[in-house]
């Protein structure tokens, strides 16, 4: 495959190849470095599995999700956590929830695994998405009691309630914290999040949230369709006012030093964008977003089981992307859908490496 001649330029954040234009595409070419806890002393590779909007599943394809937690149980002992984008629902009623908790619920203690709330997991009634911040169902069929006793739990932001939670994970030499936050996250929510990361220095972040990037491979921002703003809960005023992808960027993720991956879903159109953008302390993060549900261009059976397999493999530098479906048992030759980070090198965060 030819990768092109990609540059890497700083300008207002981001990186742009040499004709001027995002790179947002394929493949991510670095001369900068991943920071993580330390160097490793011996070959290592961590997997994360990404489970986009799984709405379309759980109201029409049951079978589907099944299949996905299927292969993932059979995976565990080499996946380090599964990671969701959230909208588990497409109507956020309780036959739903049921169908989707008792498949996650399979994974109890066979590998870690995170949720995020999305627009379809909130409202003040099925039907209505995010009209109002009701997670009631969220937080009934997962509740935080349960939760709390599984592997890699750390912390919550509101007693009671799942929607903003953080978990804390080890792979061999390397110390994670995922970071998982809700819809069109408050203020209040980002401020608790600053903390959160700060508390936590010698931790590689990876931030989880539903809304985030845009298909255009920028990050959401006035303009974009499916903006937080737009729903409901975008009347919300001060400390409980939404905030989109770019304002998560400015608030909270371009400025920690050791935030280094953001995943989302939610947005249609293509429902793919990949963005590299230079933090304040001068570090690269990966952004991408991945969305295979009913209404993404091409999409099959609401996404036709879909996920994303991210492996990180620190002696090579390499952070390998791609996608596979175990219900038809296929990987994606998309190169939307399948590339790699090279030259990347995961670091303490005080200092960069070649």
């Amino acid at each position: 495959m030819n990768f092109g001649n990609i540059m890497l330029l700083k300008k207002s954040g981001e990186m742009i190849d040499e004709r001027g234009g995002w790179c947002s595409g394929i493949v991510f070419v670095l001369t900068a470095v991943l920071i993580a806890a330390c160097t490793p002393t011996e070959e290592e590779e961590i997997t994360f599995v990404l489970l986009p909007d799984t709405q379309t599943y759980a109201e029409k394809y049951p079978e589907i999700l099944e299949a996905q937690i299927d292969w993932i149980e059979r995976e565990a002992s080499n996946i380090a956590m599964v990671i969701q984008q959230g909208d588990l629902t497409q109507n956020n009623n309780e036959e739903e929830w049921r169908l989707v908790r008792n498949a996650f619920q399979r994974l109890d203690d066979k590998v870690p695994y995170v949720l995020a709330v999305g627009n379809h997991d909130m409202g003040s009634e099925p039907g209505k998405f995010a009209d109002v911040r009701n997670t009631t169902l969220f937080n009934t069929f997962f509740p935080v009691k349960h939760m709390a006793k599984l592997p890699a739990f750390g912390g919550i932001f509101e007693e009671g309630r799942l929607d903003n939670a953080y978990y804390l994970l080890e792979t061999g030499d390397y110390k994670w914290l995922v970071l998982s936050l809700e819809f069109g996250p408050r203020e209040s929510v980002l401020t608790w999040a600053n903390n959160v990361v700060a508390d936590h220095p010698d931790r590689l972040v990876i931030l989880n949230t539903h809304s985030y990037m845009y298909s255009d491979s920028t990050r959401q921002g006035p303009g974009d369709y499916w903006r937080p703003q737009g729903y409901g809960i975008g009347k919300d005023t001060a400390a409980h006012a939404v905030n989109d992808g770019e304002q998560i960027w400015e608030k909270l993720v371009g400025k920690h030093a050791n935030i280094r991956f953001v995943f989302s879903g939610h947005v249609l159109n293509s429902g793919v964008g990949t963005l590299v953008s230079i933090n304040d302390a001068g570090y690269p993060v990966y952004q991408c977003l991945a969305n295979f549900q009913e209404g993404v261009r091409g999409s099959v059976n609401g996404g036709n089981g879909w996920l994303r397999i991210v492996k990180i493999k620190p002696q090579e530098k390499t952070v390998l992307i791609s996608t596979y479906s175990p219900y038809i048992d296929a990987y994606s030759e998309e190169k939307a859908h399948q590339f790699h980070i090279r030259h990347a090198y995961l670091e303490s965060g005080n200092k960069m490496s070649n």
